[in-house]
């Protein structure tokens, strides 16, 4: 069984009790104002394991599933140990909470919650492998690296915006984290990534 489906299934069965337990999902979610003692920074990962509804979830785990075996793959041949692929995503989870939790500490109405930062990290890290590869963003063709772009500029404007109830900081910093990560793990495929930056192929 791959890391990514172990991960999945994991998610889906805590969201699931989190739902169903308002106790806890209030003890795993987020909240800065509560983690004034070391104690409580376990909500740094464990927030990630919890989602707002049933759409926030599959929506976080089928993007998870879909690139998450091809970066596991993309790591044994690349001669990074595949153990370390839910080092990627964990981290990346805790990496995209810590500016959040920086931002808001002394907010008491704050929460935060969902594997987009994780999941960010696992896509970033798919994109530094294969730039020009094709994704579907809501069904449309994008090579990686365009929409990667994309991703961070929205992300980006939309945190200083402050329009509405989503972390757009997870998602960047989750994004840069999984990009940083695999480049260290990964540093002789960076000639590669730039290589092919400047050979663009589209396959539709």
């Amino acid at each position: 069984m791959s890391y990514t489906l172990i991960i999945v299934v994991l998610t889906v069965l805590i969201s699931l009790a989190a739902f169903n337990n308002e106790e806890t999902y209030h003890k795993l979610i987020l909240w800065p104002r509560k983690m004034d003692q070391p104690a409580e920074y376990y909500r740094l990962l464990t927030s990630g394991f919890i989602h707002a509804d049933y759409m926030h979830l599959a929506f976080n785990m089928l993007a998870l599933f879909l690139f998450g075996r091809i970066v596991e793959i993309q790591f044994a041949f690349s001669g990074i140990p595949v153990m370390l692929f839910p080092v990627l995503y964990l981290s990346g989870i805790v990496a995209a909470s810590l500016p959040s939790f920086a931002r808001h500490r002394n907010d008491p109405y704050y929460r935060s919650l969902g594997a987009s930062g994780g999941v960010a990290a696992v896509l970033f890290s798919f994109v530094y492998f294969a730039p020009w590869e094709i994704i579907r963003v809501w069904f449309v063709p994008i090579p990686g690296i365009i929409a990667a772009v994309a991703y961070l500029a929205y992300s980006a404007y939309m945190s200083r915006q402050k329009r509405d109830n989503v972390n757009h900081d997870a998602h960047f910093w989750g994004a840069v984290f999984g990009f940083v990560f695999t480049l260290l793990f990964a540093p002789d495929h960076g000639a590669g990534f730039l290589d092919q930056l400047m050979h663009p192929y589209f396959h539709l």
